[in-house]
């Protein structure tokens, strides 16, 4: 690049003074006049120099500064991204170990309300049963009274009927145990 500058230079330098030897000064936009490139490119040195010395260094830095804070930015994300994936993975499990959870507790419910409900069941058909008994012990019983009560009747009115037959009264003890152990009798029979 600086050879090209400089042979840029030797040749614009080398025109205007063949043009001013004939005697006339060149003129227009395409003409080069040698004094003014070579001030040209001593300002554009001093400038560049001077860019290069206080200007670049603050705006190179700045640049730098900005490329790190763009990576820091981005391995923050990446770090960020990485926590959100973590923290959707243990969102995942929690959520299946809820529903895992959730499930157990409904199979142990149904579980328990089934246990629940035999042993409802089986208390009702006891309780049923032991009605049932008592019900036929309570028959059982107002049936023997009432066999009883039925035969001490059979008896008075045997006697009475007998009594009238017989013209005489038979009330006595030994008269009633006759006729019940014949009553007696008749029910082995039947």
């Amino acid at each position: 690049m600086k050879k090209l500058v400089l042979s840029l230079a030797l040749s614009l330098l080398a025109h205007p003074a063949a043009a001013v030897q004939e005697g006339h000064a060149p003129s227009g936009p395409l003409v080069v006049n040698g004094g003014l490139v070579i001030w040209t490119l001593v300002v554009f040195g001093l400038l560049l120099f001077i860019l290069k010395k206080w200007a670049w260094p603050p705006m190179v830095a700045a640049v730098e500064a900005r490329e790190k804070a763009l990576e820091a930015m981005v391995a923050e994300a990446e770090r960020n991204r990485a926590e959100s994936a973590r923290l959707l993975a243990e969102h995942e499990r929690l959520v299946a170990e809820g529903r895992a959870s959730a499930h157990a507790l409904l199979v142990e419910a149904r579980t328990v309300a089934e246990k629940e409900r035999a042993l409802a069941l089986e208390k009702t058909r006891q309780e049923q049963e032991e009605l049932l008994a008592r019900a036929l012990r309570d028959i059982a019983g107002e049936r023997d009274r009432a066999v009883e009560e039925l035969r001490r009747e059979a008896v008075d009115l045997s006697l009475a009927a007998a009594s009238k037959l017989l013209g005489e009264r038979l009330d006595s003890e030994t008269d009633r145990k006759i006729v019940q152990e014949y009553l007696a009798g008749l029910d082995t029979h039947h």
